[in-house]
């Protein structure tokens, strides 16, 4: 090889090692998931608060890029005071509620009674190993698990108190109201991206009078509008893996859905990609109620503001997502986000 030394890269990609180097130090006491997160645990002071964690992460937060920062912590309310939602909970809208939900592929149980509660325009994530039945539970929300031969259901999904699986529901209108994002990006390889965004009302049937209004809208939405403004006709392929994710992201949200499914959406993306998709996610629930299914934690820490952790087809615990990586109140919940098994 020519010429000296490489030189040492600094900036943000210097500061997502060192930060990544942090979260995964073996050297830290893993008794706590506060530790794996450099937060102060509640185990170090029966007396902390999410005031004293809070204000222990904004100190840290300068050496900290912006993509890894953890941004859902309840100032001034502590643990106890952030329960899951519940039907008596007033302060908070339920969007979705699953009740006692059983999932099978054939003879084989996927989903063993699952009762949860997902809030209106807030991020959801569903953690867990892989094949704990993460995504048979966000394709059993749009009723996609009916699909798959062998598939059957048992129990209710309810959906703005409308049951999903009712005789009188219409399929196709719940896969309208319920979109979903995959983990391989998909969108149409001989569509150009103005194509892609329409795509969905096509197929659908529906037709728009403003079609360029509503391409610019969904892809506004989907933060990919200043990439791709000045070349609509181009391929889809064309766009790099990152690009061609948040394009099936606007696919989805040019039918104007109440939720979105993502089901690992950055798994096949890189690092800066995956940022990308995170602040969008973010953004989202702004106007939409987001379920987000991954393997990543660090990513459900980050953008969520419910996590559910599911166990071999058990929800094994649900809790706002500070309770879940500081004070969860299952070992196995510990163990797992910890990185004792997973």
């Amino acid at each position: 090889m020519q010429g000296g030394p490489r030189p040492r890269r600094t900036g943000a990609s210097s500061d997502a090692r060192r930060y990544k180097a942090t979260l995964h130090n073996p050297a830290l006491p893993l008794s706590s998931p506060c530790h794996t997160l450099g937060l102060p645990s509640l185990d170090d002071d029966a007396g902390t608060s999410f005031e004293h964690i809070r204000s222990t992460h904004r100190a840290a937060r300068q050496f900290v890029p912006a993509r890894y920062r953890m941004t859902n912590l309840n100032v001034g309310s502590t643990i106890e005071s952030v329960p899951p939602p519940n039907d008596a909970d007033a302060a908070i809208t339920v969007k979705i509620k699953t009740d006692d939900l059983h999932a099978w592929f054939g003879s084989s149980l996927v989903l063993d009674g699952i009762t949860l509660r997902i809030v209106d325009r807030q991020v959801t994530s569903i953690i867990g190993p892989s094949g704990c039945g993460k995504t048979t539970l966000l394709r059993c929300l749009n009723r996609m698990h009916e699909e798959t031969p062998g598939g059957r259901i048992s129990g209710r999904v309810l959906l703005d108190g409308v049951d999903v699986y009712a005789h009188e529901t219409n399929a196709a209108t719940i896969r309208r109201r319920v979109g979903m994002v995959f983990p391989k990006p998909n969108p149409f390889p001989h569509m150009s991206v103005f194509a892609n965004v329409l795509a969905g009302l096509r197929l659908n049937g529906l037709r728009t009078s403003r079609p360029e209004e509503v391409v610019e809208r969904s892809l506004r939405q989907a933060a990919l509008w200043d990439e791709v403004k000045d070349d609509l006709s181009r391929p889809a392929p064309s766009l790099s893996a990152g690009q061609q994710q948040r394009l099936c992201v606007a696919r989805a949200l040019a039918l104007e859905p109440d939720v979105l499914l993502m089901d690992e959406p950055s798994s096949r993306l890189d690092p800066v990609a995956t940022s990308h998709m995170e602040e969008l996610i973010h953004d989202l629930r702004d106007t939409l109620t987001v379920v987000l299914a991954t393997q990543n934690i660090q990513q459900a820490a980050r953008v969520s503001d419910y996590t559910a952790f599911l166990y071999m087809g058990e929800l094994v615990e649900f809790e706002r997502t500070e309770r879940i990586f500081t004070n969860p109140r299952e070992s196995r919940t510990e163990d797992y986000v910890t990185g004792k098994f997973g």
